[in-house]
């Protein structure tokens, strides 16, 4: 927002950083238990952020939608509406993605257990830290807005004073559009009047519809043959870098040798006398017998 009041640059920094103190949380917990860490799980802070601020824009869009509901209410009922509204759906989208990734943990790649077990583990460190870490700096956010204060310094604004005196940037930057009333909801953001006067009736098209269920159906019928079409194995090309020496052994291999059919090997655990020729040709003899 433009406004040097309603700017919420340091909520969405919060809203960060508590994704960030989850990862923190779980991996230490689960360090201090002795759990092994494994390279995957360095990408696991990724997938924590993706849904740390998903959850965060929906608890900024239930409190905006109480703020309008309530515009004299205490803090109390604000935030008893934002999470009456948001809490259902964040707690919905951390069980689903719990369970998936604790019952990955039955599987038997160590390294991937080690993952779902870091992975699930910080998404319910996430929601907790939702609701506890970031509701409260809703409701500080919400008090610095009522007391008309700056949003980078927190210095309160004169509103009263004549702006025709300051320069447009000194307006734009320690006074903006505020008004005498901080605390009152803005008007609706630009985003959902796009969505409620223009993709709505859209969608809700007769012609829409049915070019909905075309694609839809499209997507079904390309969904399914692509399910035919899975083999189950994995090629070991994909697992080494595209500059690698590996890439190119595989693809020799296969072009050469594929027709010789799988490789045996034979291990001999004792000791065995190689100079002698007696012991060379009785092992060669019981290679041609396995063959």
């Amino acid at each position: 927002r433009l406004s040097c009041i309603r700017n919420n640059t340091w909520l969405a920094s919060c809203g960060v950083l508590s994704s960030g103190l989850a990862v923190l949380s779980s991996f230490g917990l689960l360090l201090f238990c002795g759990v092994p860490f494994v390279v995957t799980v360095a990408n696991a802070p990724f997938l924590i952020l993706g849904v740390g601020v998903d959850d965060m824009f929906i608890m900024i869009a239930s409190w905006e939608q109480s703020l309008r509901k309530k515009e004299k209410s205490d803090v109390k009922s604000l935030l008893a509406e934002t999470y009456s509204e948001a809490a259902l759906s964040v707690t919905i989208t951390t069980l689903t993605d719990v369970l998936a990734f604790f019952i990955g943990t039955w599987t038997a790649f160590l390294s991937v257990r080690s993952f779902c077990l870091y992975t699930g583990t910080a998404f319910i460190f996430c929601y907790v830290y939702t609701l506890t870490f970031f509701g409260a700096v809703l409701v500080l956010n919400h008090k610095r807005e009522q007391g008309n204060r700056h949003w980078l310094t927190c210095m309160r604004v004169d509103v009263g004073k004549d702006q025709a005196e300051n320069s447009c940037l000194y307006n734009t930057c320690c006074i903006g559009s505020c008004s005498r009333q901080p605390s009152e909801p803005e008007g609706d953001h630009p985003m959902n009047v796009f969505f409620k006067k223009y993709y709505g009736p859209f969608v809700t098209n007769k012609w829409s519809k049915v070019l909905t269920v075309l694609l839809y159906g499209a997507y079904l019928a390309s969904s399914i043959y692509g399910c035919t079409q899975v083999r189950e194995g994995i090629d070991l090309r994909n697992l080494a870098n595209d500059a690698s020496y590996v890439i190119p052994y595989y693809d020799d291999n296969d072009k050469y040798f594929s027709t010789y059919g799988p490789r045996v090997m034979v291990a001999i655990t004792e000791s065995v006398d190689y100079w002698k020729e007696s012991v060379r040709l009785g092992i060669e003899s019981c290679a041609q017998n396995l063959e």
